[in-house]
């Protein structure tokens, strides 16, 4: 590989589709040996991958895309601390699960100081990346799950003081908000009550809201400005178990499917 070129995957766990990634990981490195077992080691984890061999275009995808995981190359100098940096200051990119290729234990130590969270010391092996990427799938998933959007049509009322309540359907639902679909507009910066029910286990939602975004299609985007601490750990847990159903995870875990 050469150049500043990009190389997407879709291969992972056998026959996974695209639907049932956990997450995209990106590996900026210009060495083709710890590329290729990181990229199988990836790939059994359900992880789309990218590879850039220059820091440059591993920026460029930062700042157009989320990214579950980030492997920086520490052989890649002071652009490797600058690129983490860059990770760490993106918007939607800054709670990544960032790992370091080092090729010594005080190389280590400054890229975990610098904002990695794991590291990966050469000489690498295959084992040794599984093994550290077993003990970060939790991170990763729960990274996965921050920003996952689940695709649901319920029943949905919105309302702000003294206004009549506007009747809808749901189009998604996250943990920091939801899309509907209402008859009425809403005006973007407008603060409503949102209530809807989750189904399977039920789950009854009511939150206050901030009207973010419209379309011509005539549906709303809402951010949560305010969901009691006991209905957003209701939110969060019925989240988890959507997207464990759609990986194929076991509900009480989020341990990996398969072991390496």
């Amino acid at each position: 590989m050469s150049g500043d070129s990009i190389r997407s995957s879709s291969r992972s766990m056998g026959n996974t589709s695209i639907e049932k990634f956990v997450g995209t990981a990106l590996i900026a490195s210009e060495d083709a040996i710890a590329m290729r077992l990181l990229v199988e080691a990836l790939e059994e984890l359900a992880l789309s991958v990218e590879v850039c061999t220059k820091v440059l275009a591993a920026s460029d995808r930062v700042k157009r895309r989320k990214l579950e995981v980030v492997v920086i190359d520490f052989a890649l100098g002071d652009q490797a601390t600058f690129f983490l940096g860059q990770v760490r200051g993106s918007l939607s990119n800054r709670t990544a699960v960032i790992f370091a290729i080092t090729n010594s234990s005080e190389e280590t130590a400054r890229a975990l100081k610098s904002g990695a969270g794991f590291a990966l010391e050469r000489p690498l092996t295959i084992e040794s990346i599984r093994h550290t990427l077993k003990a970060a799938y939790r991170l990763i998933v729960r990274e996965r799950r921050r920003y996952f959007r689940y695709q649901i049509s319920v029943p949905a009322a919105s309302s702000n003081k003294g206004a009549h309540v506007i009747f809808g359907k749901t189009v998604n639902v996250s943990e920091r908000g939801m899309a509907v679909s209402t008859s009425t507009p809403l005006m973007p910066g407008t603060e409503v009550t949102a209530q809807f029910t989750l189904p399977v286990p039920n789950v009854s939602i009511k939150a206050e809201c901030r009207v973010c975004w419209t379309n011509d299609k005539g549906e709303t985007g809402l951010s949560f400005l305010f969901l009691p601490s006991d209905l957003g750990s209701q939110l969060q847990a019925w989240l988890s178990q959507q997207l464990n159903e759609q990986l194929g995870m076991p509900q009480t875990s989020d341990a990996p499917t398969q072991s390496g």
